[in-house]
């Protein structure tokens, strides 16, 4: 049974939700300051918003999503909240430099009516359009304890920040900042720095008893950890994160057009409700060709010893095609232009196609836009291969997870150059 809170919730969302296709500002806030709807047990929705350290990528962003939102579920067991979507932007992998990517929504990328069926979101604009002043009430600060620690246990503390990166207006009062790209157009009203180590859920008591705002932050939310890796709540929340129809559309387009690969074929059709979506290992068949993430650019830098030469890569890309029978490979690499071509030199004997996408495909849709486009497209190979502890692999093998893959297709990572075989990613498979 849907308990009186939830069923608050869902219909001021629901309010929110309409009332935010007003193009009317002044009407807007006089419906939502009028409660305009009554429900009994009924309490004004809560905000939390988010951020991440600045340095993280965009898929290490995905799984704090992922932390944040299942934090989100858990208050909303006990008073209605709103999970406020963070806008994308100045990610370091985002070479376009000619583009424009900051204050990007969550809907450029992903499905935010599938989102909403595990948790309720605003888009930060959104979120915006709600409130009657822009600030944001209570902006915690998590960092690590300065004096580390010998055993784990879960904890927090206030604590004087180690780090601060936001400025105080001495003339307001208020706290300034990046808040994803509107440094001079919103500001915190008060700030608090935790010390923390622990799960998400941690989080919670203290939410729920020490702060009365309305809007919440949690800055540097990528500190605390899953409350439970791999489980239920764990995949129904990463189910939910659907990529947006268009960017699916674009992957789909290319794979039939360049690798024979049509959903009904490859038993890889998606249900419309992710939440009526259960496939067994091994339904997927997955389009006639193989897939590869060949992660370089830092990787050769920082985890040398992981990624394989070029030609290694290609030595077991030969292998793998072989021993499935297969003539195409796709290659998803943040490499520089001149070593795929090497790379496809040394596939000579083979079909080898990346994803280049047209101008108004990266003006619309950015850097992020893209590497979706090749996420989806190596989700639905025969048989895939990725790059040990990328980040990128790991969602791709995730979304094969979703789709009904075996296992064995999926969970694979290329060896270095001075292994004859290595030790391959552990296999985090779905729970329903």
């Amino acid at each position: 049974m849907i308990n009186g809170y939830r069923l608050a919730l869902l219909l001021l969302v629901y309010l929110c939700i309409l009332s935010l296709c007003s193009t009317n500002e002044e009407d807007l806030n006089l419906n939502i300051n009028k409660k305009v709807l009554q429900v009994s047990e009924a309490q004004a929705p809560r905000y939390l918003l988010y951020d991440v350290n600045p340095g993280e990528g965009f898929n290490l962003r995905r799984d704090v999503y992922m932390r944040i939102a299942n934090l989100v579920r858990n208050l909303n067991d006990h008073a209605p909240w709103i999970l406020v979507l963070p806008p994308w932007g100045r990610l370091y992998h985002w070479k376009s430099r000619h583009l424009e990517q900051v204050r990007l929504p969550w809907s450029l990328f992903f499905d935010l009516s599938s989102l909403r069926k595990f948790v309720p979101v605003l888009e930060f604009e959104e979120f915006l359009k709600l409130q009657p002043k822009p600030i944001i009430e209570d902006v915690y600060y998590l960092q690590n304890y300065a004096e580390g620690w010998t055993e784990w246990e879960e904890k927090m503390d206030i604590k004087e920040c180690i780090q601060n990166p936001y400025i105080l207006d001495k003339e307001t009062g208020h706290w300034k900042g990046w808040f994803f790209g509107y440094r001079d157009e919103i500001s915190g009203a008060r700030l608090t720095c935790i010390s923390v180590q622990g799960h998400a859920k941690i989080l919670k008591p203290f939410l729920l008893k020490n702060s009365t705002a309305r809007s919440v932050m949690i800055d540097r939310a990528e500190i605390v950890l899953h409350d439970q890796f791999g489980d239920r709540w764990y995949w129904e929340c990463r189910r939910s994160m659907r990529f947006s129809k268009e960017l699916r559309d674009l992957a789909d387009e290319f794979r039939k057009t360049y690798l024979d690969s049509f959903d009904e074929a490859d038993n890889t059709v998606l249900d419309d409700d992710w939440t009526k979506m259960k496939r067994k290992h091994g339904e997927a068949k997955g389009g006639p060709y193989l897939a590869v993430h060949l992660r370089r650019a830092d990787f050769v830098q920082v985890r040398g010893q992981d990624v394989p030469s070029l030609k290694h890569a290609a030595k077991q890309l030969k292998s793998l095609l072989k021993k499935h029978k297969l003539t195409k490979v796709f290659v998803a690499t943040d490499a520089p232009e001149q070593e795929y071509m090497e790379l496809k030199v040394y596939l000579e004997d083979f079909e080898v196609f990346h994803y280049t996408p047209p101008a108004e495909v990266l003006e619309r849709f950015k850097d992020g836009g893209v590497a979706i486009i090749d996420q989806w497209i190596c989700a639905h190979a025969r048989f895939f291969i990725g790059t040990k502890e990328s980040t990128f692999s790991f969602r791709i093998q995730d979304e094969r997870e979703i789709l009904g893959f075996d296992p064995t297709t999926t969970f694979n990572r290329l060896c270095n150059d001075k292994e004859k075989e290595c030790e391959q990613p552990s296999q985090w498979k779905i729970v329903y």
